[in-house]
């Protein structure tokens, strides 16, 4: 009988998740993340700006690193986001997966304006969204532009965030280990 318990202890040690903040060699979506991103398209700024009409209404999926925060509209926050690549592997400081952090490229493709209804934990506090978090953004790319910089607005449906020093950049890669 304690053999089976030890068994059992050994293997709900093993299963578990990577939690809310990616704690694992390769990025781990969370349930409800992978749902509001099914049907979404990588953004592609290029094409956004050449096929305006073709992207608008369209359902995006991006990570992007926060520049700056503001209030927004309906009691959303306005976040401006220097657009980044996801990498397929995380970087660790160590084997143990605890070690590892969502890693994106170092080096920012486009920027956007996301509008996010944020959670009570990212809005205020120690770990609230704000310069330097990095998030990932499911959402509609809006009709309007931003009338600061003429770039595109997107509308969450839903965000995932890490507050700063919870992920890192591929300039990391000195530091850690994949």
């Amino acid at each position: 009988m304690k053999v089976t318990a030890l068994s059992i202890a050994l293997l709900l040690c093993a299963c578990s998740s990577a939690g809310p903040y990616g704690h694992s060699q390769v990025y781990s979506p969370l349930d409800e993340e992978e749902k509001a991103a099914n049907g979404a398209v990588d953004f592609d700024p290029v094409m956004a700006k050449r096929s305006p009409d073709q992207w608008k209404g369209k359902t995006v999926s991006l990570f992007g690193v926060v520049v700056s925060r503001a209030p927004g509209s309906s009691g959303n926050a306005e976040a401006k986001l220097s657009v980044r690549t996801l990498e397929p592997r995380n970087l660790c400081d160590s084997s143990d997966e605890d070690s590892c952090r969502v890693t994106v490229s170092d080096r920012e493709y486009a920027v956007v304006h996301a509008l996010l209804h944020l959670a009570t934990e990212d809005d205020i506090g120690e770990h609230s969204l704000g310069p330097q978090s990095l998030v990932r953004v499911v959402g509609t790319i809006s009709d309007d532009v931003d009338p600061s910089d003429g770039e595109p607005i997107i509308v969450a449906k839903y965000y995932r965030h890490w507050p700063r020093g919870y992920y890192v950049t591929t300039a990391a890669r000195s530091l850690m280990r994949r």
